[in-house]
């Protein structure tokens, strides 16, 4: 009787924080979409999305919208991923955005912004080549026997730094003329439209359905490798392709949203005190 109050107990723990933090969404984005020159009220907002023409809630809707969106997906797929490389890696601190995977996708996707404009919604899948890089070198160097969480952290620092800087170097050789390509270096979304959010959609979802897929291969990585091939685990397959299901979702947000650190290293380790029962 009492492990069934408890169960419930925890169930609707969880689901008051999952529901408090739908609410604090929406709430953010109205703030979002109110910050700058043109404001309107929540109500103003919802008759000029659903009711009537507005010309102050298009503007909003056109300019500020897609930003909102992006940032949204953006962070979801990095939140994921930086779930799934914890549970490759076995480490708490690895971090698409920490251990290079994102600096490798941003390099390669300024390489594409930049001389390939017209393969922009392509761009995602060169980005993908690029984290797969950096995943790999990252991945080698640090293993020996096993991984180290400070091997892995200062390696990846150090592969960070790399595509980083080739990254900045190539910003500064052009003079940041290419403005797709400066966007993704610095980060900034201010030039975002609805054609990206499109693009971010698509790959997104292709990755979350993938890492719903992925979760019992997760849950078995967290045994050791002895223990896991025990019972019949291909422990390097699977490692491979759960890998691969995170390197894709931090590509996909790092070709349009630009490298974002330590998102995927909060959200992990948040998540299991609101599900703790």
């Amino acid at each position: 009787m009492a492990e069934t109050i408890k169960k419930k107990t925890g169930a609707l723990k969880t689901v008051l924080v999952f529901t408090i933090t739908i609410i604090l969404l929406v709430v953010f984005m109205i703030l979002a979409a109110n910050i700058g020159g043109i404001q309107v009220s929540f109500t103003d907002l919802f008759k000029g999305i659903f009711l009537e023409y507005n010309e102050n809630v298009a503007i909003i809707v056109q300019l500020r919208f897609p930003r909102i969106f992006v940032a949204i997906l953006g962070g979801m797929a990095m939140a994921v991923s930086g779930v799934i490389t914890q549970a490759v890696m076995k480490s708490p601190l690895a971090d698409p955005g920490i251990i290079g995977i994102s600096a490798g996708s941003s390099f390669v996707a300024v390489l594409v912004t930049a001389f390939a404009p017209a393969l922009g919604s392509f761009s995602p899948l060169f980005s993908f080549a690029g984290g797969i890089l950096a995943f790999g070198i990252v991945y080698i160097l640090a293993w020996k026997g096993g991984l180290s969480p400070v091997r892995l952290i200062l390696i990846g620092i150090a592969v960070d730094a790399l595509f980083t800087g080739l990254s900045e170097a190539f910003n500064q050789m052009t003079g940041g003329n290419y403005s797709g390509a400066a966007s993704i270096v610095e980060s900034n979304i201010s030039l975002k439209n609805w054609n990206d959010v499109l693009t971010l959609l698509i790959y997104v979802l292709i990755g979350i359905a993938a890492s719903i897929f992925c979760c019992k291969k997760c849950n078995l990585l967290g045994l050791s490798d002895r223990l896991a091939s025990s019972i019949g685990v291909n422990v390097a397959r699977t490692r491979l392709e759960v890998s691969i299901v995170a390197v894709f979702l931090a590509s996909a947000a790092t070709a349009v949203v630009g490298s974002i650190s330590f998102l995927g290293l909060i959200v992990p380790a948040y998540c299991p005190s609101i599900s703790r029962k």
